[in-house]
């Protein structure tokens, strides 16, 4: 029997579901003041991976090496990252947090964390919130 593939309720849950976290992201990133840009993304891919090349980084947040290394001079030069020795690779090194870029990403977190717990405070019912606990499990789930 073949793959069908998703049905069309899967097919519309999951495009509402990518529509309205999409929203919801963006706009706590509006509301908390910590909007996404290149530099965002990076120190955010680095808090969660660890130091990496700039190839990988390249990759990983698909775009072109040569715009990755204009991103991590910029970084590098605001002091949000460092470089460390590659030990898989003598002629490379890893670009990787600094002191000031893991604060930077706490201070965005954190206030991003704010802003939503302010609007779950302002907006949710403790029902609502029952709803919420179960709508978060099940998204990771999915994850």
């Amino acid at each position: 029997m073949a793959d069908k593939g998703p049905t069309a309720e899967a097919l519309a849950l999951g495009e509402e579901l990518r529509r309205v976290v999409g929203t919801f992201v963006r706009s706590i990133r509006r509301q908390a003041g910590t909007p996404t840009n290149s530099q965002s993304e990076t120190l955010t891919l680095l808090g969660c991976e660890g130091p990496m090349s700039v190839a990988r980084l390249a990759a990983e947040r698909k775009v072109k090496h040569q715009s990755m290394r204009l991103v991590v001079g910029q970084m590098e030069v605001a002091g949000l990252v460092t470089r460390l020795p590659n030990p898989d690779d003598g002629r490379s090194q890893l670009i990787a947090l600094s002191e000031v870029g893991r604060a930077a990403l706490i201070r965005s977190r954190e206030a991003r964390q704010r802003q939503i717990a302010a609007l779950i405070d302002e907006r949710l019912s403790a029902d609502d919130r029952q709803v919420l606990r179960a709508a978060i499990g099940l998204i990771e789930r999915l994850t």
